[in-house]
């Protein structure tokens, strides 16, 4: 089965990612582009199987893996006038040409398990949390784990804001838990309401589709619910 890649390189400066851009919340990381893109495989197996704990995968897990890349994109500052600049501007990070395409009602029905689904496993582990390891902040870390829930909902929050779809910002709860809550059942009411919706917005330099917004949804909460089971 051929799988359809996206390579991000220098996010955070440091890494690739290997976007499998049909499966959105599917991807791996590497130190360059061939490492993200030799993991990308095993990325796949692991999709497959975290779909098939909760339905039958649409995703076989025994089918041979064949990726391809479809395009690459180098991560870039750009200041307030939109210049590139070295550093401490803002990360333009990747549109893929497979963004442009509108979401379909398949996307969308899969969209919201697999959101369920990522959103139980971080509820998992943030409910066997003492209150001291809530506040956990180890060295070299930008926050507490309170933090760390507090960034999940404020991060989609505003990736639908991005497309003009979120509640005022002052709204946002400060509550972790109360915060990830509430942002979560605002993309539920949100993303039947963008079937078919061909929306590509520009801001601060960077595009916005909801296809994007979807990627980078389903890929943050996973990848922080991975950050904090690491901490504890």
């Amino acid at each position: 089965m051929k799988f359809r890649i996206g390579i991000e390189n220098n996010n955070e400066g440091s890494r690739s990612i290997a976007w499998v851009l049909e499966h959105p919340g599917c991807y791996a990381y590497g130190r360059n582009e061939q490492d993200a893109l030799a993991n990308s495989a095993q990325a796949i197996r692991e999709y497959a199987k975290w779909i098939g704990r909760h339905e039958t995968s649409w995703l076989p897990t025994d089918t041979e893996i064949e990726t391809h890349v479809e395009q690459i994109w180098t991560d870039y500052d750009v200041d307030k006038n939109f210049d590139r600049v070295d550093k401490d501007g803002y990360a333009v990070e990747p549109f893929f040409e497979h963004d442009w395409k509108p979401l379909t009602a398949t996307d969308i029905e899969r969209a919201l398990k697999l959101l369920a689904w990522s959103h139980a496993d971080l509820l998992a582990v943030l409910e066997k949390l003492t209150p001291e390891q809530w506040a956990v902040k180890k060295e070299g870390e930008r926050w507490d784990i309170a933090g760390i829930v507090r960034h999940i909902g404020g991060a989609e929050w505003w990736y639908l804001e991005r497309l003009g779809r979120a509640f005022p910002q002052a709204e946002l709860p400060k509550a972790p838990l109360e915060r990830i809550g509430k942002v979560r059942s605002l993309m539920n009411e949100v993303l039947p309401a963008l079937k078919d919706v061909e929306q590509v917005v520009g801001l601060e330099g960077e595009l916005w589709s909801p296809r994007k917004v979807l990627r980078r949804a389903l890929w943050h909460e996973r990848d922080h619910t991975e950050h904090i089971q690491k901490l504890i």
